[in-house]
């Protein structure tokens, strides 16, 4: 079967949470049982390639007010899994994947859009799929411009999508008229398809026009489908109940386990955790701590800074976090509301709170390795790999308790 993944990230070239590592492991996956898998993923500034060739020069995506042009790259073969790099720097060279800590870039509806329309476009000469896997919502156009602007091309007669869904609250909401600027119909503007609250909805879309729906889990399926949890979508995911499936995140052990991690300083494993304590000293050495006791137990967190990870819950108990005997070490980015409430915690008890601004997959292998637990009070998560890959690493999560009472 050939295969072809759409997503906005995937390690090791693009991250931001945790689609970035499904997206990085399950072709490989796949490739494994015999499939042929290919991977498009836009270029941005922070993507590292080494001499990639250009495979399509020109492709050409049609705009209300213009067409643009953007190109395709060689990524290569890496685990069996063939990569292509989606080239349009107006949109993609920038600092950032999908805003600033201040809010979204104005131009994402556009910006991925123009991602979606490239995929359709470049898989007619690279290689044309049984089945696109679409990952949340900037790769939600790909099943609707299948069923829509393509649905008469011929080269896709036979091709079916799949989409999943890692995390409901992220949905790609945008202004009526995102649909003439994306050359859309109109008649996509109606409560049983894109509208949504007066707006127009790219993961409503998805739901409606995919052939399946997966998400992270199975309980995460069931919960989507109420309102607590659903975020508007539920009546439409419960219309698509026979259509959605939970199917829980998998995780990449040949990466996340101490006993072969290259990231870290020295490794070990269940039977033998000697090591450990030589990755906590490295750990505390990274974040300029290396005169605090080794013997104060160190909190991990590796996670984006916003709202729906705890992190208002975090700011609650800050100050008395800050008077026990422990240390914070903090990893990520996101909201500027968080950012700045960590980046003052550390500066208001630099040896009590460590905090680092940015993506760094070396360090996050250095805190899940070094720390003692993991702290994780997420109000909602959809799966969580992270505290998956705690406890690889015999390090205690710490989550929220959210039973009643």
């Amino acid at each position: 079967m050939n295969i072809v993944f759409a997503a906005s990230e995937c390690v090791p070239f693009a991250k931001t949470g945790g689609l970035a590592d499904v997206v990085g492991s399950l072709p490989q996956a796949l490739a494994d049982l015999g499939h042929s898998v290919s991977v498009y993923l836009p270029k941005y500034k922070q993507t590292k390639l080494t001499d990639a060739k250009v495979l399509l020069r020109s492709v050409t995506i049609p705009f209300d007010d213009q067409y643009r042009f953007c190109s395709v790259l060689d990524g290569g073969k890496h685990s069996g899994v063939q990569f292509y790099f989606i080239d349009y720097p107006a949109f993609f060279e920038r600092d950032a994947l999908y805003g600033t800590p201040a809010g979204d870039y104005p131009d994402n509806a556009e910006r991925f859009a123009l991602y979606c329309r490239a995929v359709l476009e470049s898989s007619k000469v690279l290689g044309v799929p049984d089945i696109f896997h679409c990952h949340d919502w900037q790769s939600a156009l790909v099943p609707v411009l299948l069923r829509t602007s393509y649905a008469d091309d011929p080269v896709f007669r036979n091709t079916h999508t799949v989409f999943t869904i890692h995390n409901i609250g992220y949905q790609g909401v945008f202004p009526p008229d995102t649909l003439p600027l994306l050359m859309l119909p109109w008649d996509l503007f109606t409560i049983n398809k894109m509208e949504f609250w007066g707006k127009v909805n790219f993961l409503k879309a998805a739901l409606v026009f995919s052939d399946h729906l997966t998400t992270v889990s199975r309980k995460y399926a069931q919960e989507i489908q109420n309102s607590e949890y659903g975020f508007g979508l539920e009546g439409v995911l419960r219309s698509r109940a026979g259509s959605l499936s939970g199917i829980i995140n998998g995780v990449d052990y040949e990466e996340w386990s101490p006993a072969r991690d290259k990231f870290i300083v020295r490794q070990y494993t269940q039977e033998n955790l000697d090591g450990k304590k030589e990755c906590k000293y490295d750990l505390l050495r990274q974040f300029g701590l290396e005169k605090v006791s080794i013997d104060l137990p160190v909190i991990g967190i590796v996670s984006r800074f916003v709202a729906q990870k705890g992190f208002d819950l975090i700011g609650e108990i800050a100050s008395d976090l800050a008077r026990m005997p422990l240390i914070v070490t903090a990893l990520g980015s996101g909201e500027k509301e968080y950012q700045e409430l960590l980046l003052r915690l550390h500066r208001q008890h630099p040896e009590r709170f460590a905090v680092k601004v940015a993506y760094d997959n070396a360090l996050a292998h250095k805190i899940e390795a070094g720390a003692d637990m993991f702290l994780m009070p997420s109000r909602y998560e959809p799966s969580g790999l992270n505290q998956m890959y705690s406890l690889k690493y015999g390090t205690v999560p710490l989550v929220r308790d959210r039973r009643p009472g």
